[in-house]
């Protein structure tokens, strides 16, 4: 396979077990993210006939609905650095017949964008993972239209989203003590903090940033379908790695106990704490 990111870490992490994970797990995912998406897609407002860069696409469900919403007279990138996650968009675009849909293998840091090709570049927790965000985003500046709109979704910090949070500290006293964690390291939480995020993209010239915290209720249906989602999306992996079969036993089952407590009948109990970002290049 060729080079596709000045981050090799995290393209093996999710070109391997995460990837497939995620691939196996994409309808219920899909689901469980249907309120985030929603409200992500809302803020974005794609419009007939643009060009729409979806960094960190995934298994495609904002890709296919970029390619919906411009329409045969626009085109929607979705780009990525996981293959079998991509394969899976990929598909899922070829089964829609989309043929305004195309997909790079590649990390948005070093990618090379079309000069000023893009009305609109979108990422749902897809940009929090970059191992050099500053040149991350202004990799991703130069393929914007003057006026273009950045629209993003990430994480604030983990105690701000009980949807990870309630499970992680549910299954921690039966696990292996876990060394602290970098807040700045790539990962899902490294955008915790707003000023970070501000002066990630003002240094990279974006402008009229706004960054609105916003807390939306995860779908999570019922504990059957949120279990296959925390136990293998999410923090929560990474923590039972590690651990041997009976504390890994031990820490599902608090797991499953903690959820079931915390999901109420519509499936909506616990929610994910996040910034809603926007910003013009």
């Amino acid at each position: 396979m060729p080079e596709i990111t000045p981050n090799p870490r995290g393209a093996e992490f999710w070109n391997s077990t995460m990837g497939h994970a995620w691939v196996s797990q994409q309808a219920v995912i899909s689901d469980v993210f249907t309120s985030v998406t929603n409200v992500s897609l809302d803020a974005a407002s794609a419009k007939r006939g643009e060009h729409v860069v979806d960094i960190g696409c995934g298994t495609g469900d904002t890709l296919l609905a970029f390619a919906k919403a411009v329409g045969p007279s626009g085109a929607a990138l979705g780009v990525d650095i996981s293959a079998p996650m991509l394969d899976l968009a990929k598909h899922r675009a070829a089964e829609a017949d989309f043929g305004n849909v195309t997909c790079a293998l590649a990390d948005a840091t070093s990618y090379p964008f079309e000069p000023r090709w893009a009305d609109l570049v979108y990422s749902r927790f897809g940009l929090m993972f970059f191992g050099d965000p500053a040149k991350a985003f202004a990799n991703i500046r130069s393929g914007m239209k003057a006026d273009g709109r950045l629209v993003f979704v990430c994480f604030r910090t983990m105690p701000e989203s009980p949807w990870f949070s309630v499970p992680i500290e549910a299954a921690r006293p039966h696990l292996p003590p876990q060394p602290p964690a970098d807040p700045l390291a790539p990962g899902m939480f490294s955008f915790a903090h707003e000023e970070r995020v501000r002066g990630i993209l003002a240094a990279a010239g974006f402008r009229e940033i706004a960054i609105k915290p916003t807390d939306i209720p995860i779908h999570g249906k019922d504990v059957t379908q949120s279990m296959a989602f925390i136990t293998q999306a999410g923090p929560l992996p990474a923590l039972l790695e590690n651990a041997s079969d009976e504390q890994r036993h031990r820490a599902i089952e608090a797991v499953r106990n903690a959820l079931d407590a915390g999901i109420g009948a519509d499936g909506r109990g616990l929610h994910v704490g996040l910034w809603l970002v926007s910003a013009l290049a």
